[in-house]
């Protein structure tokens, strides 16, 4: 078993058994965050072989009762990181060939954030042949206390699909109304340079 499925595992028999701490009974989610990395850092130990451990790390999101709701990123060593103005989003496993869509195009409202999670999946899809659907996507309001709005694409789905065929021609249109190269002539000047001022 993984380190990540061993944790998940362990959470799972914590609430079960009624463990003094869960995250049924946590008041934050900082505590949240702080137990996860104290399970996830146990179960490296566990699995610690020839003095090489098998990491992971977690995503967790959401909101407690009325506190601010967070996304918090869980690091191997048990240690964690928050969202901010500057860090807007929050990645784990492969994310290369996705992150120069969120950079570029993530702005802070539902549609554009599911939008651009996506895009950002297909083009990892596409890269990475050992990343395959399906994918599943939780939309989660603030305030709302619940987490209904879950959404899973499998290989089959034909929304996947047209965004696929969609986002595929809409980088070829864009890449075809580039600038033209001008070979050499101007590479390396700057623009004031270009239009003769001093």
């Amino acid at each position: 078993m993984t380190t990540s499925q061993a944790t998940i595992a362990t959470i799972k028999s914590d609430i079960k058994k009624g463990a003094d701490v869960t995250l049924l009974n946590i008041e934050t989610l900082e505590e949240a965050a702080d137990y996860i990395g104290d399970i996830s850092r146990e179960q490296q130990e566990k699995r610690t072989i020839e003095g090489k451990k098998f990491e992971a790390s977690f995503i967790i999101g959401g909101q407690i009762g009325n506190s601010k709701h967070e996304t918090i990123l869980v690091y191997p060593e048990g240690n964690h990181i928050t969202t901010s103005k500057d860090t807007p989003y929050l990645q784990i496993g492969e994310n290369k060939y996705g992150k120069p869509i969120l950079d570029r195009i993530l702005q802070p409202d539902l549609d554009t954030c599911a939008m651009c999670a996506l895009v950002s999946m297909d083009s990892t899809l596409r890269s990475n042949l050992s990343v395959g659907p399906p994918i599943e996507m939780l939309a989660y309001k603030t305030g709302s206390i619940t987490a209904k709005n879950l959404h899973r694409f499998e290989d089959d789905s034909e929304f996947l699909r047209d965004l696929k065929k969609s986002w595929d021609q809409l980088l070829k249109d864009a890449f075809l109304r580039m600038p033209p190269l001008t070979w050499a002539t101007n590479w390396g000047r700057s623009s004031r340079e270009r239009n003769g001022s001093s």
